[in-house]
């Protein structure tokens, strides 16, 4: 299998490296794995014969022109922490896009992680499928690409041959789901190797009073919420309360956040309860209580559902990190 991974200056170093160790992993422990089918071929491009990653390490490359066949695989790192705008920035009118939109049209696996996602968006070929991006730049992609179906508290999205990751260590999770695709046994022997985990969602990571920072609106609502957290809560109340109507309250956590209000609300409950079950010896029930819930039930079954956790698991993993 053929893996062109196309690099861009400042791209992020260890997204980079991440792929590309994994891939190496996966050849060095082909024969064990019994696999048929040929090792990776892989191969950094870039538009020019070489690019500075984010920590200014140069990265020789093959440049595009010289690529005489497409590969089986593009696949699309991130670039280094930057701010939405410096994103869009970097990816608008980039060379590379045109490739990108090529290797589509010629039937290649298409795969990205974090802000590498915004190059496959700003090409055209998100248009129409599922997709995710880091939780931070939820609010920026989703304004800037609304033909996509993002839904960013996922780790990961397949949809019709594309590929993409969330936070910056999903490349972890991309590079594996290349090794899959190829050979299932050989996957989880290098998952086994590099003690690779599963992480079904990233949201547990996402901070609500961040995500709501790129609205007016949301400020107010996230606001709002974290200053009423033990009362019971309407949302048609908090609207008139803010001074929107329920209607445009809707709309706007669907357009900057793409959940709902009652979804939100969720988030930043569990937000303060997380903070509440690390920093303090709160019974679960006055936890809960602290965030709106009249039962510790209530609680525990969202934390299941939207954290993929326990109370417990909580708990435990603030006492190993103190």
């Amino acid at each position: 299998m053929r893996v062109a991974v196309l690099a861009v200056d400042g791209v992020f170093d260890s997204g980079l490296s991440i792929l590309l160790d994994v891939l190496a992993t996966a050849n060095a422990l082909h024969e064990r794995a019994d696999v048929g089918q040929s090792p990776f071929t892989v191969v950094p491009v870039a538009v020019e014969p070489s690019v500075r990653t984010g920590h200014g390490l140069e990265l020789v490359t093959t440049p595009l022109e010289d690529i005489a066949e497409l590969p089986d695989v593009l696949v699309m790192p991130a670039i280094g922490v930057r701010t939405p705008a410096q994103i869009v920035d970097t990816v608008r009118g980039h060379p590379a896009l045109d490739w990108v939109a090529e290797g589509r049209r010629s039937g290649a696996a298409l795969a990205a992680a974090c802000s590498g996602t915004f190059f496959l968006a700003e090409a055209g070929v998100l248009d129409g499928l599922a997709a995710t991006t880091s939780w931070w730049l939820g609010p920026a992609f989703r304004a800037r690409y609304a033909r996509v179906e993002l839904d960013e508290r996922r780790a990961l999205t397949q949809d019709d041959g594309v590929t993409t990751a969330g936070a910056a260590f999903a490349h972890i999770d991309l590079a594996l789901t290349i090794v899959q695709q190829q050979s299932p046994a050989l996957a989880d022997l290098v998952a086994r190797y590099l003690l690779i985990g599963d992480r079904p969602s990233q949201a547990i990571f996402a901070v609500p009073a961040l995500l709501a920072t790129a609205d007016p609106t949301m400020m107010a609502f996230e606001r709002w919420i974290r200053d009423h957290l033990e009362e019971p809560l309407q949302i048609s109340t908090v609207a008139r309360e803010i001074g929107v109507s329920e209607r445009t309250l809707q709309r706007t956590t669907a357009s900057v956040l793409g959940m709902s209000p009652m979804e939100f609300v969720q988030e930043v409950r569990l937000d303060q309860a997380t903070f509440l079950l690390r920093t303090t010896a709160l019974s679960a029930d006055a936890v809960a209580g602290a965030v709106g819930y009249q039962k510790s039930a209530t609680l525990r079954a969202l934390i299941r559902r939207r954290r993929h956790t326990s109370i417990t698991e909580i708990r435990r993993g603030s006492q190993s990190c103190g």
